[in-house]
């Protein structure tokens, strides 16, 4: 007769799940609770009405939005700096690799703090720093040139919109390079030290080592950032491209989340802007399945 062993939880889990108690409410109220206001997608809401006291309108709204002619513009950006973004992910490996190699340990920490730093600062700041560099009159770059006779005419980054992709995509990477490259320095420091060892013996030397040892220990990490990447392909973030916007670069500059703020808070649509956030959800939800789906099938290992 076969016997079946009851488990008992120790009170080391116990204690570990009364810890992540708070969290799980927070995530619940925060993440959860609020998906109870996709409701105002199907109905003609407006403010200052009970939800039942409006009428029930079923898909209008979103059949509304995917007949904007615009919305097919806020995509292609959308999509374009998720792949621009997607495309420069490498950098962070190459950083951390880079700063682990380094020899000089203070030099090594100073690097470390100085890149990490802007990931801390508000988009406000960086939109300020962005502005005292690039802006047209008092621009610090076009000051520089024109000293050296290097350009006849100012440089405009902030408003050209034949480079805009590119320009925001280079102020994420250095908002984000340092505090991404920690996860990848991690993931070096958890590789086996007689793998190093080994090389060694067979003679390689410090670039070998890196080749042949460090990049294939964060092949399994960076494959995962990027499937978790894949899975975001619609969330860009708001504040950086709200920022940044104007007249002449919103034709490109305008993603899904900035597009969803402008019908909602501008326009005063709430009903197609939830219907758009509704949409956008649910298709970030099925690329992360996908991509954990394809992770299965070509590492036999998932993202979740």
């Amino acid at each position: 007769m076969s016997t079946i062993k009851k488990r008992r939880i120790s009170k080391g889990q116990i204690t570990l799940l009364m810890m992540a108690f708070p969290c799980v409410i927070a995530v619940i109220l925060f993440s959860y609770l609020p998906l109870l206001g996709w409701i105002i997608a199907f109905f003609d809401y407006k403010p200052g009405f009970k939800i039942f006291d409006v009428p029930f309108v079923g898909f209008k709204y979103f059949e509304m939005a995917f007949n904007d002619p615009e919305l097919l513009l806020v995509l292609r950006n959308t999509l374009v700096i998720s792949f621009l973004g997607i495309l420069i992910s490498p950098s962070s490996v190459i950083f951390a690799i880079m700063l682990t190699e380094m020899r000089g340990k203070v030099l090594r920490k100073f690097v470390q703090s100085t890149t990490t730093l802007p990931y801390f600062i508000s988009w406000v700041l960086v939109y300020a720093v962005a502005y005292v560099m690039f802006s047209v009159g008092d621009g610090m770059l076009n000051k520089v040139l024109f000293n050296f006779h290097l350009i006849s005419s100012p440089l405009n980054p902030l408003a050209n919109p034949d480079i805009v992709w590119f320009f925001q995509t280079a102020i994420a990477v250095w908002k984000n390079l340092g505090f991404g490259a920690i996860v990848y320095i991690a993931a070096i420091t958890g590789i086996d030290p007689e793998q190093y060892d080994a090389a060694a013996v067979d003679g390689a030397n410090r670039l070998m080592k890196i080749w042949h040892v460090t990049i294939p220990g964060l092949i399994p990490t960076f494959l995962t950032l990027l499937l978790l990447n894949i899975g975001g392909l619609l969330n860009n973030g708001f504040e950086q491209y709200y920022l940044f916007n104007n007249a002449l670069v919103q034709e490109k500059i305008q993603v899904l989340d900035l597009y969803v703020y402008r019908i909602g808070i501008y326009l005063n649509n709430y009903p197609m802007s939830t219907a758009i956030g509704m949409t956008k959800t649910l298709v970030s939800i099925l690329l992360l399945t996908t991509a954990n789906y394809l992770s299965k099938k070509l590492r036999d290992q998932s993202i979740f």
